[in-house]
């Protein structure tokens, strides 16, 4: 596994036993296999910049890259100071960036977990400072509203998809700002966009409307006068000013969620991606979390990570999966010793 200044805590060792791209609370309440890791009361994490500590167990399945699925403290007390630690580290220009990933994906998974737990959430939202509490309620809404847009069963099969590496994020930002000079629509709103249709073009694949590229555009659309400009819908610097003079045309500059209206007919969808987009313009540092978040995919066995490397050219059984990749699924507790 890889270290850094961040170090995990095998907290299995020292316990007897061990007890989710987006909800209202009835559909949070739905609980996905994705059971917390109990941490011991009197191991905190510490500050970032000295060390912080992440939740670790010796017996988990690790990815190819080292790394193991999050875990997430049982205890409101210990996911706020972990949380707290975080979010710290993520907003710190400071902070080494070699660290970043790894803290990212342990942020994602956290909003995600406490996406489906009200009970939770409002714990550990109330033992968070005032500074974080904005910031978390931003991350949690903008969870819920996704997750109610994804109503019925789970798939039991994964999507003919291809994880890969996005592009670097220094020129993901140019061609956001690039996109936001040329026709007013806020940066922050690009990147949103694209971190929620496809991770900020981690994601490789077709969808079931046949929506193509980093910015998920149908052919038909790229194809409009003034839209695609006879540039490549699969290149992110193409698509991302495409996806600007889509939503100016869909009304974005008098009312930024007409536009994404436009993009994706859901409410839920606009307010989401108004969330990430509001954290981006409070602090655009936040912008180094979210391009490091994995890729989830909510299916029948639970919230699983599918790895950069992942390569489906046709859906995959999710039992089939997990035999090959057991890192995937969320940890199940530990058992007693």
């Amino acid at each position: 596994m890889t270290r850094f200044l961040i170090r995990r805590h095998h907290w299995a060792t020292l316990l007897l036993g061990l007890p989710l791209l987006f909800t209202p609370l009835t559909v949070a309440c739905r609980q996905l296999n994705a059971p917390a890791s109990e941490p011991p009361e009197a191991v905190k994490p510490t500050l970032a910049g000295v060390g912080i500590e992440l939740p670790t167990r010796s017996d988990l399945p690790v990815a190819p890259n080292g790394n193991h699925y999050p875990l997430v403290p049982a205890k409101a007390d210990n996911t706020a100071s972990l949380l707290v630690s975080i979010e710290t580290a993520l907003v710190d220009s400071d902070h080494d960036p070699a660290e970043i990933p790894l803290l990212a994906h342990q942020q994602q998974v956290i909003y995600r977990v406490l996406s489906h737990n009200p009970v939770l959430s409002e714990a550990v939202r109330n033992r968070l400072p005032s500074r974080w509490q904005w910031v978390f309620d931003q991350h949690i809404s903008a969870r819920r509203s996704f997750l109610a847009m994804h109503r019925g069963p789970a798939s039991t099969t994964l999507p003919a998809w291809r994880i890969q590496a996005p592009a670097p994020q220094e020129d993901l930002l140019k061609a956001y700002r690039s996109a936001a000079d040329a026709t007013g629509i806020p940066w922050e709103v690009l990147a949103a966009v694209n971190l929620v249709e496809t991770g900020m073009g981690r994601i490789d694949g077709v969808s079931v409307a046949n929506a193509q590229g980093p910015m998920q555009f149908l052919p038909t659309t790229w194809a409009e006068p003034g839209i695609g400009r006879d540039g490549d819908i699969r290149d992110p610097w193409d698509a991302i000013h495409a996806a600007a003079r889509y939503l100016v045309r869909r009304g974005g500059l008098n009312d930024i969620r007409r536009g994404l209206w436009g993009y994706n007919n859901s409410d839920h969808y606009g307010k989401a991606v108004l969330h990430y987009a509001a954290l981006l313009q409070r602090e655009p540092l936040t912008y180094r979390g979210l391009y490091n978040w994995q890729i989830h995919y909510a299916a029948s066995a639970g919230d699983l990570w599918l790895h950069e490397g992942y390569a489906a050219a046709s859906p995959v059984p999710v039992a089939e999966h997990l035999k090959r990749y057991p890192h995937s699924a969320p940890p199940q507790p530990a058992k007693p010793n």
